[in-house]
């Protein structure tokens, strides 16, 4: 229900430019949400039993005529993933911090006709089916190098995330001129929290290829579906391009986790275990076992798919 998208709604079902037209919000929504239940179906067929589905989505505020109101997407979503039978798992607000502090809405400051502006958008978590489980020894295994630190845990698994969107930077006279991108950090985060190293990430809308770059610097594998093939070249620039970056927050998230331990030993004494791959202290014996991939490359397949290679390198233990 923002208006960059009534063009693309409005070509996959023409009754929604005629409900847009005859100002009826309540039906455009209805369609518009009909068109997005499609994609949450496909996303139930393919995901593995026990996989995780993360959705972010802002609520919309609009008038059309004389009525101004806000149009709760989080919630027709969420109850959309009710209808196909996953488990809803706790939301995370992630408050974007992209208003300026004097911006005001409606009747300023009178009453009662001012509204408060929205500063967040939601990031809905579905599981389908029970927990997965993680029985065979090389799974385990596996679980375990895909560890998070203690301290990403307490900020990870918070119920409000607080940074910054990103600006918008696609504008061409081909692709539109806004989009719906999300920082790195939040498909990091995701995919780390609700997946392991060699699982298949799926990204539907997949946009500038964030996800995908966050699901490379996680040693993850992924797929992207985009429907503007105006993009194309974009996505692939963007990946190409993301070594460098990729190295640098891999090494940005180790100098954190020395930075903590520098602090906390300095305070609280001695960390009680060691990581067994690049030797620092961590909190709890569960991080014994993580590592830290290390991009080497990202390279054009010969199939068309990209590739990437990760270093044996490692990090020096003293920070």
């Amino acid at each position: 229900m923002i208006e960059m998208w009534d063009e693309l709604f409005s070509k996959l079902n023409p009754k929604t430019a005629e409900s847009l037209l005859e100002l009826n919000g309540n039906q455009a929504f209805k369609l518009m949400h009909q068109e997005l239940d499609k994609t949450w179906q496909e996303c139930h067929r393919v995901l593995s039993p026990g996989g995780i589905a993360c959705i972010n989505i802002g609520d919309a505020t609009r008038k059309l005529g004389d009525r101004f109101r806000l149009y709760s997407n989080h919630s027709r979503i969420t109850e959309s993933f009710h209808h196909l039978g996953f488990d809803n798992l706790p939301l995370i607000l992630w408050r974007k911090q992209t208003n300026a502090p004097n911006k005001f809405m409606g009747s300023g400051m009178l009453p009662s006709g001012a509204y408060v502006t929205l500063e967040h958008e939601y990031i809905l978590i579905f599981r389908k089916g029970p927990k997965r489980d993680f029985t065979r020894e090389s799974d385990k295994s596996t679980r375990q190098e895909s560890a998070f630190f203690w301290e990403e845990r307490n900020a990870w698994f918070s119920d409000i995330w607080d940074f910054k969107g990103v600006k918008q930077r696609i504008a061409t006279d081909k692709t539109r001129h806004r989009s719906a991108a999300y920082p790195f950090e939040l498909a990091y985060r995701l995919i780390n929290m609700y997946s392991v190293k060699g699982d298949l990430v799926l990204d539907p809308f997949l946009g500038t290829g964030t996800t995908v770059i966050a699901a490379i610097a996680s040693n993850r594998n992924s797929i992207g579906i985009e429907m503007d093939a105006n993009l194309k070249d974009l996505i692939n620039t963007n990946i190409l391009s993301s070594g460098d970056s990729i190295k640098s927050y891999t090494k940005e998230r180790y100098n954190r986790h020395i930075s903590f331990v520098r602090d906390y030993e300095a305070t609280k004494g001695k960390l009680n275990y060691i990581n067994n791959y690049h030797g620092f202290p961590v909190m709890t014996s569960q991080e014994r076992s993580l590592k830290l991939d290390i991009l080497d490359s990202i390279k054009n397949g010969s199939d068309g798919n990209l590739l990437a290679d990760y270093s044996e390198n490692n990090f020096p233990s003293t920070g």
